[in-house]
């Protein structure tokens, strides 16, 4: 899978599910702040000083609107590959989120997905200091799916965490029950729209072959916990084609979750409103709408 897709996979997986993916990663805000009153997905990249300065990409900046009218901003950045993380990237994205959202208090989160052990960490914090006086500290909260026990987390009640299961350290003899929580995590905790969206995402990310998931079909019918969810699979269809079924259903869905952002960032920005603006979105060509999600978007 290439970087694009896979970013483009997690992109969508967080902003579909954004306030879950803070009661996991960040659930201090949610008991500081109290109930969350508002998301906005922010552009991808900040304001360049001047044109001729490189571009930044940020992979998914959520503000966040709280009960007592804080605002905690968060910056997730997907990495599948440890060697391209740049701690000294991550602190300049900082610094330009912390002035173009003076009020916000910018929280930089780093995802980590690959499934292997490291020898060697990354750099987790920079610090300038001297005669007793500190210049820089620097640090973000760092992710590393691996370091969670699948096991741990087969009867969480986020979808999101549940989704996320293959993705998690498991011993080989857990395979077929880390799949099936998956699935029935995304099951009975989201919508079948989302359900119809992401079974493909786990199926990916789970690296399962047609083999592996005919057995997995055939076990789901004989247990009572997960005969509803066999149910819903046959009737899709997916028991024959599952993974050509569930790839449609989540390219589907990704498609209209960027026509949705895409169509309220340019209402924000034109002080216009989505549903004016959508059928217009509809109506372009495929060149302008990526020119489009490139600016607005992400």
């Amino acid at each position: 899978m290439t970087r694009e897709s896979h970013d483009h996979n997690f992109k969508n997986l967080f902003s579909d599910f954004p306030t879950d993916a803070l009661e996991w990663l960040l659930p201090q805000a949610l008991q500081i702040y109290g109930t969350v009153r508002r998301i906005d997905f922010l552009r991808q990249e900040p304001d360049k000083h001047h044109l001729k300065d490189s571009s930044l990409a940020l992979d998914m900046p959520i503000l966040f609107t709280f009960d007592s009218q804080s605002i905690i901003l968060w910056l997730v950045e997907f990495q599948e590959d440890k060697s391209k993380f740049s701690i000294y990237k991550l602190l300049n994205y900082k610094i330009k989120m912390m002035e173009a959202y003076p009020q916000a208090l910018v929280i930089p989160t780093v995802l980590f997905t690959d499934r292997k052990q490291w020898r060697k960490d990354v750099d987790l914090c920079l610090d300038t200091e001297f005669a007793g006086k500190t210049f820089l500290h620097f640090e973000f909260i760092k992710i590393k799916l691996f370091d969670y026990d699948a096991r741990d987390h087969f009867h969480s009640n986020n979808p999101l965490v549940r989704i996320l299961l293959p993705k998690m350290h498991y011993v080989p003899e857990e395979r077929f029950q880390v799949i099936w929580r998956a699935y029935l995590g995304l099951f009975e905790l989201a919508s079948p729209k989302l359900f119809d969206k992401y079974a493909y995402f786990i199926d990916i990310y789970a690296n399962i072959h047609q083999k592996e998931r005919q057995h997995i079909f055939r076990e789901l019918k004989e247990t009572e916990e997960t005969l509803m969810l066999y149910e819903y699979i046959k009737d899709k269809g997916f028991q024959q084609g599952m993974k050509q079924g569930m790839r449609q259903g989540m390219q589907q869905g990704m498609q209209q979750g960027e026509l949705n952002l895409l169509s309220k960032q340019i209402a924000k920005k034109f002080n216009l409103t989505p549903e004016n603006i959508m059928p217009k979105i509809k109506e372009l060509s495929h060149e302008i709408f990526t020119e489009l999600s490139e600016n607005y978007m992400y």
